[in-house]
This record gives structure tokens, sequence and C-alpha cells, in this order.
């Protein structure tokens, strides 16, 4: 019976496994593929300017220098932006990879767990033939 109960908790791992894979697969790619509709919409970042409070307290160049390094961010990330669909084609190729790695180590925990369960067996954790609880009888 303890191999049994083992084993369905192993299975219901497993699903539950694959349900929460197979979910976050489907999210990575929903995004993935409408981050391209975003392009253009990392342009505005480097019109940001500082706050009336904190202006006083920054030198102008650093001001300045924060600025262009802000600017180019949002270039660079408007061009990831447009670059991610194409990604789409490696995350599933991903979600099976970590979906057996995972599943593989499910696997070894019921292998293990049934290895423990005969041992505890073997060992008289369990009952006898006669119903006492050692297996010599006494």
């Amino acid at each position: 019976m303890f191999f049994t109960l083992g084993w369905l908790v192993v299975i219901a791992l497993l699903a539950l496994w694959s349900l929460a894979v197979w979910a976050l697969h489907a999210a990575a790619i929903w995004t993935v593929s409408n981050a391209g509709s975003l392009s253009g919409a990392a342009s505005g970042v480097g019109s940001t300017a500082l706050a009336d409070w904190l202006a006083p307290w920054v030198p102008p160049a650093l001001a300045q220098t924060m600025a262009q390094m802000v600017s180019g961010l949002g270039a660079m990330v408007d061009s990831l932006l447009q670059a991610a669909p194409a990604l789409a084609g490696g995350l599933i190729m991903a979600a099976w990879v970590i979906w057996g790695v995972g599943s593989l180590l499910l696997l070894l925990l019921g292998a293990g767990l049934h290895l423990l369960t005969a041992l505890w067996r073997r060992r008289g954790g369990g009952h006898g033939a006669n119903g006492s609880l050692s297996p010599s009888g006494g």
C-alpha cells in the first residue's frame, strides 16, 4: 500500500509540474509574441528630466550624462522589443528541456521513495506475517 501511495504522490506531482510548465510556457509565448507591439514605447524614456526638488542637489554634468545614458537605454530596449518575437521558437525548446529535467527528478524521487519503503518494510517497520510489529513475531 505504501508503494502505491508513494507513486500516486509522484504522479500527482508530475501532473502539477506539467501543468505549471505548460502555463508558464503559454504565458511566456504570449508575452514574447506581443512584445513587438510595444516597440516605440521605450523611445519616450529619454525625455525624462530630474524632479524640481532634486535639481539643486545634482551637478548639471551628472544630470546630462544620466540623460544621455537613459536615452541610449531607451533605444536598446526598443531594439530588444523588436527582436523579441523571434525568441518564441527558442522558448519551446527551453520549456521541453525544463519539463524533462523536472520530470526526471520527480521520477528519481519516486524511485527513492520506493527504495525507502522497501528498506523500511525489510527492517521491520511494517507488520509481520502474524500481525505483530516485528518480523520475528516477538
